[in-house]
């Protein structure tokens, strides 16, 4: 019940403000305030608007051990959905960011385990809809801000390639619980990279849509203009089957204002001849680029083009400050999002979960716990804010349309564009007792190339080209918004021209 605030809690409130007031003025404040306090108590009495409820489920397990030899399962489940569909014998991991009623969710936070959430976000829907089973729920990154696997409070994600490095973050379990073959598909959640970093450090199929495209209703945001969830599998067929059943407004989240679908599994019959393939110049030789991941990404674009596709080498210079517009966005308008609003962010029209809101409101008091990622990104956030008043959320979020037009530029040129999905293989996982500076060194070091297209909103997949030292090598494509068709269609005539494994 919201309570009519005391003289005392005023007080505190104007200090926190830095306003001085006398207790006159703050006993008229109280006078003042009471009617509008009726307001908020009306909506006490009112029941909040859930989205319908339409299979039966049991809450699930948590898996033992010898259950989870990666600890990528955070519960397991088997809830069955309908019994006919486009998914009908397909089991999906579900990031643990993303609500599925009756099963615990804690989107990696030791602050929020115990939270149940009450209905089935959008996209759980539409799985079981399209009579996909709910295999569980996957581990995800202390509140999904780390691009590595070892922030979660449940413990590191091993990558299944190789025990004790990294399988990416922040959807971690996704990643790992396709890589190990224990489910064909998954979903993830990208902001910066979280669905290409870990399909990449993995060796899967990983689509970050265009922004809209699917809809995020019932996933927890990091920051609302860069929130995006898409499919992670096993196969690039599997990738454009589950994604066209989760594409398309649910009228419900206010991101998808333009949403454009498309039958993303009849691109896979398109020859990837006449496609042109724009080689990114600025992807490749960054400061931490290993030369064997340049080299497989280049070799690569050699096989594309000797399918028949066309591939130039072009420039886009503004590439290079994707992290600097993106770093204002994510920390200071994070913040907000994640800590003051308590994940539900604020001015967009949509469902917003109520529950989950009260339930994040509890890092207060224990912040603690928070991850390294989440200490140092919410420090910086709060000073950025507190000092700078959001001026460089505000110019971050002015460049972010040139950074879309030097893309949109350099696509009127190219049908898509190629570069290494991250410039390195997966690292070591850090040590039980690492400092800050190594566990946040591993978590951020690979965003160069990833983070941009969730600025710009355009569609970006990587896929697999090569193994070294039993680590994964991710070529990222990137297109025009709404052409995901035509990333898939390169994909499958790439990934059918031979095992990435040998490549």
């Amino acid at each position: 019940m919201f309570d009519t605030p005391t003289i005392a809690q005023l007080r505190e409130t104007a200090d926190e403000l830095g306003m001085t007031l006398t207790d006159d003025y703050l006993e008229a404040t109280q006078r003042i305030v009471a009617p509008m306090v009726k307001a908020y108590q009306v909506l006490d009495g009112v029941p909040d608007e859930l989205p319908e409820l339409r299979y039966p489920r049991t809450p699930g397990h948590r898996p033992t051990p010898e259950e989870n030899p990666h600890g990528a399962w955070y519960v397991k489940t088997d809830i069955k959905g309908a019994k006919h569909g486009k998914l009908a014998g397909h089991r999906v991991a579900v990031k643990d960011n993303i609500c599925v009623a009756g099963v615990p969710m804690m989107n990696g936070a030791s602050v929020l385990e115990g939270y149940v959430p009450e209905f089935d976000a959008t996209v759980v829907t539409r799985i079981l809809d399209a009579g996909g089973e709910i295999a569980g729920k996957a581990v995800c990154e202390y509140f999904c801000f780390s691009g590595t696997s070892s922030t979660s409070s449940t413990g590191p994600v091993h990558n299944p390639l190789k025990y004790g490095y990294s399988a990416g973050g922040s959807s971690s379990g996704s990643a790992a619980l396709v890589a190990a073959g224990e489910v064909d598909m998954a979903l993830g959640g990208d902001q910066a990279g979280s669905i290409r970093i870990p399909s990449s450090y993995c060796g899967i199929y990983g689509m970050k849509g265009t922004f809209g495209l699917v809809p995020y209703t019932g996933a927890c945001s990091l920051e609302t203009t860069i929130d995006h969830c898409g499919p992670m599998t096993s196969t690039v067929a599997n990738n454009a089957l589950l994604l066209e059943v989760l594409a398309g407004p649910d009228g419900l989240d206010s991101r998808q204002s333009s949403a454009q679908t498309a039958r993303y599994t009849e691109a896979l019959e398109n020859d990837v001849r006449g496609i042109r393939i724009g080689i990114v110049k600025e992807g490749f030789g960054r400061h931490n680029s290993e030369p064997d991941v340049d080299a497989k990404v280049r070799a690569g674009a050699d096989r594309l083009a000797g399918l028949g596709a066309d591939v130039v080498e072009i420039s886009v210079p503004m590439h290079k400050m994707a992290s600097a517009i993106w770093i204002p966005i994510g920390h200071d308008g994070g913040f907000i999002t994640m800590l003051a609003m308590n994940g539900a962010g604020v001015n967009h029209e949509g469902f917003y979960n109520t529950t989950l809101l009260d339930a994040s409101a509890g890092w207060r008091g224990c912040a603690d716990e928070f991850a390294d990622t989440v200490k140092i990104f919410a420090m910086l956030g709060r000073y950025s804010l507190r000092n700078y008043h959001g001026h460089y959320y505000a110019k971050a979020m002015n460049l972010r349309r040139q950074l879309r037009a030097a893309y949109d530029a350099a696509l009127t040129e190219c049908d898509l564009l190629l570069m290494p999905t991250l410039p390195m293989k997966a690292s070591k996982l850090p040590e039980p007792k690492a400092g800050p500076e190594e566990i946040t060194a591993v978590a951020w070091e690979m965003l160069a190339n990833t983070c941009g297209f969730n600025v710009t909103g355009h569609p970006a997949m990587s896929l697999p080209c090569g193994i070294e030292d039993d680590r994964p090598i991710g070529l990222m494509l990137a297109g025009r918004h709404w052409q995901e068709a035509t990333i898939y269609s390169a994909a499958y005539a790439f990934e059918q021209a031979g095992d990435w494994r040998t490549f």
